[in-house]
């Protein structure tokens, strides 16, 4: 059985912010607030990447609210809004994994080709975030997964308790939705961590083919809808 668009969204979420902190001195390309901690310790502890850690808010920042003005453009044009945005972050990412194979491995976490590299990698997780929020908000995120698995085992122990009959059918569903995110970062994780143990640098190449799935599922999607 195929994954959904929300699924093989998460598992690039997992896969790019497992690969991006293993190869950039532990930058986080997703979960980006989670760098603050990275970068308290980067700094106790005189370890590079202090500079990456700093931008990448900012620049995720920025970036989600061009692709929300981006995004508003399009729809006003009557464009396919969420398969150009989509398309612009396989280019990002394809970009990224360029940069990598040329410049990688990053010996110094403050060099401006790491610096580059990440902010790149940043810039690709936001417009999937901001993609995920206005078009697929229905859906679990698929760049952090805090909340969800708290909202997971809310259900689970509702489900425990005993809960009312004409719940339990909305909370299966919700668990089956909220579990493939969940599974699906993880399993993005877990290639990311093996792929680059086993080939380096040349694990940025999975994320652009993850992101090119994504676009024309969603192109075929699109195309199976009734006029």
């Amino acid at each position: 059985m195929k994954p959904s668009l929300p699924t093989l969204l998460s598992i690039n979420g997992g896969y790019v912010d497992t690969a991006g902190f293993l190869a950039l001195h532990g930058l986080f390309t997703a979960h980006v607030t989670g760098n603050f901690v990275t970068l308290g310790a980067a700094l106790a502890l005189g370890a590079s990447g202090a500079v990456a850690k700093l931008l990448a808010l900012p620049v995720f920042c920025i970036v989600v609210i061009f692709a929300r003005l981006l995004g508003g453009d399009l729809s006003r044009r009557n464009l396919p809004t969420l398969q150009i945005v989509l398309t612009l972050k396989f280019l990002l990412l394809v970009l990224a994994a360029i940069l990598a194979l040329r410049f990688g491995p990053f010996g110094d976490g403050d060099g401006w080709q790491a610096i580059l590299t990440g902010m790149i990698l940043v810039a690709a997780m936001a417009i999937q975030t901001t993609a995920h929020r206005i078009h697929l908000g229905s859906t679990p995120p698929t760049t952090m997964m805090t909340g969800t698995t708290t909202q997971i085992m809310i259900d689970i122990a509702d489900l425990l308790r005993g809960a009312k009959p004409e719940e339990k059918a909305a909370m299966k569903a919700r668990l089956a939705r909220m579990g493939a995110a969940v599974g699906g970062f993880a399993l993005g994780c877990a290639v990311a961590a093996a792929l680059f143990l086993l080939v380096g640098m040349a694990c940025f190449l999975v994320p652009p083919v993850l992101a090119l799935a994504g676009i024309l599922m969603h192109a075929g999607n699109a195309e199976a809808k009734p006029a």
